[in-house]
Parts: structure tokens; sequence; C-alpha cells
């Protein structure tokens, strides 16, 4: 069983010199970074494209079914792990939360792109058969100027990027459009401050002052839009840190209360029960054991 919960930085994972990038076909990465099917956190975005393959993945604890053609996005800080059934081939980009800021005048830019939310239902796509072709053209693209980056290489390298996330971001435009423009971007706003202020914020009329509407607007948002109320937006903010910091080994069960602002170590344990079905100990025993398997 391993002992701590591992962060992985670009860094650590790339023999290149660009140390906010690293580009890959997947079979070789998977081949070289075997370990990384155990759950572990990215300190950076990441992408993944699967050409061929199956078994799962794993986003922040929900489970998705690995298909070729199918693309999933990351965003800094959230859970992964993998477990697949045979070869897997495709492509993955990491890159760098500052790669962009100096190249794009909005440093919100990818903040506001359909599957970077850090919302995980949104981040994996089954992409349409008309944008096989062109995806794995840009992939292929993508890897060949990494390997050889020549002049303006770099620049060239995060257009080829913005291309493949506004194809992709199209696909879904029928999805986002179901919801008016103004209460979609209220939600993102909504989304943001909760990751901010999970732990000390923990009532709707909160965030409703923070973003100066009423609490019934806010709750009627997201029941609109998402099926769930304002509260259970929060409540399952908390819950996802708490499962979070549940998979460090290095917390015992009463930091990871502190950390999430609960009186004491029995509110926790109740509050995580009523959510999750587990008390905080089952789920780290069940989530640690599966990582072994």
């Amino acid at each position: 069983m391993k002992k701590a919960f591992p962060v992985y930085d670009i860094c650590s994972l790339s023999d290149h010199q660009h140390d906010d990038l690293l580009i890959s076909r997947f079979a070789p990465y998977l081949q070289k970074h075997q370990n990384l099917s155990m759950a572990h956190k990215h300190s950076f975005y990441h992408v993944v494209f699967f050409t061929e393959g199956g078994g799962t993945h794993a986003i922040d604890f929900k489970s998705f079914a690995v298909k070729p053609y199918q693309i999933y996005f990351m965003v800094p800080g959230q859970v992964h792990s993998w477990s697949f059934d045979g070869p897997v081939d495709g492509y993955i980009i990491n890159f760098s939360a500052s790669f962009f800021q100096s190249f794009l005048l909005r440093p919100d830019y990818l903040d506001n792109l359909p599957f970077f939310t850090g919302n995980v239902d949104d981040e994996v796509i089954n992409l349409n058969t008309n944008l096989h072709r062109q995806v794995v053209d840009l992939f292929e693209q993508l890897v060949t100027e990494s390997n050889h980056i020549g002049r303006m290489g770099m620049d060239l390298i995060k257009a080829m990027m913005l291309q493949l996330f506004i194809l992709v971001a199209r696909q879904g435009e029928g999805k986002q459009s179901l919801a008016p423009n103004y209460n979609y971007t209220l939600l993102q706003s909504f989304r943001k401050l909760t990751d901010k202020n999970f732990a000390t914020l923990k009532l709707p009329k909160d965030y409703a002052a923070l973003l100066y509407i009423t609490p019934n607007h806010l709750n009627a948002m997201c029941n609109d839009i998402l099926g769930i109320s304002a509260g259970d937006v929060i409540r399952n903010r908390v819950i996802l840190e708490a499962k979070r910091l549940l998979v460090n080994l290095d917390l015992n069960i009463t930091a990871i209360a502190g950390q999430l602002n609960f009186a004491d170590n029995s509110y926790f344990t109740k509050f995580f029960k009523k959510h999750t079905g587990q008390t905080p100990e089952e789920f780290r025993k069940n989530a640690l054991s599966h990582d072994s398997n």
C-alpha cells in the first residue's frame, strides 16, 4: 500500500526541456509511466485522446468506460486513475496553468471552455464521426512540432491546441444552448467561487451575495441547469475535496475535518456518511484497495 498520495508536475513526467508542455503518443507515455494507473493528482492541465483501447478511467472518483475517439480534459488539482483492458493508444497533452498566459489577452479563456470548468460530467467527450480525422491530424501535427520545435514553434503549438479545443467545444454547442447565456455565465462564476471558498462559505446566501443576486435566483438557476439545488452544489464540492484529501495517507481524519472547517471529527464523519453512504475510513480503505488491485 502506498504511503502518500502522489501529485505530479510536468517536469516529473517529461524528458523534454520544456517545463510547461508535454505532448506524446499515449502508448509510449503509458509504457514509461505505468505507476500513473493508481490515483494521483496533476498540477497541470491534462488532455488525453483515445484512438484504440478499452477499460476504465476515473476523474474525481467518477468512472468512465474507455472508447476509441473519446477525449477527456482535466484541470489542475483533479484526482485521476485508470485501468485499461489490453493495448491502448492515442495522444496526450500536459500543459501548465501558465502556458497560454502570455499568448492570450484573456487570462480566463480556458476557464470559459465547457470542458475546462472542473465539472466531471463535461470533461469526457465522445467525438462525432466527422471530427475523427481532423482531430487525429491535429494531434499528429502537435507531436511532430513538439519533437522538432522550429522558429515560432511554441506559438504554432499553442495555435493548434486552441484549434483543437475550439473544434471540440463546438461539438457541445447544442448542449450549452439549452441554458440562457447569462445564467450559464453566472453558474460558471458560482462554481469558481465554490472552488475557492467551499471550506469557509457553506450557505447559498453567502454566494448569492458575492454574485449580487438573490438566494432564490441562485437556487432556481442551479435547479434549472443542473437539476440540483445551490446547497447541493456547495455540499458536493465539500464532499469532493474530502475524497481528494482522504486518499492522502499523510493526513488523518481529524486533520481533514479541520481543513474543511468542520467543528469536530464526529460532525465531519456524519456529514460524509450522509452524502456518500460510507464513513471517511471506509471510503479511504475502499479507494486504496481499488488502487492496489
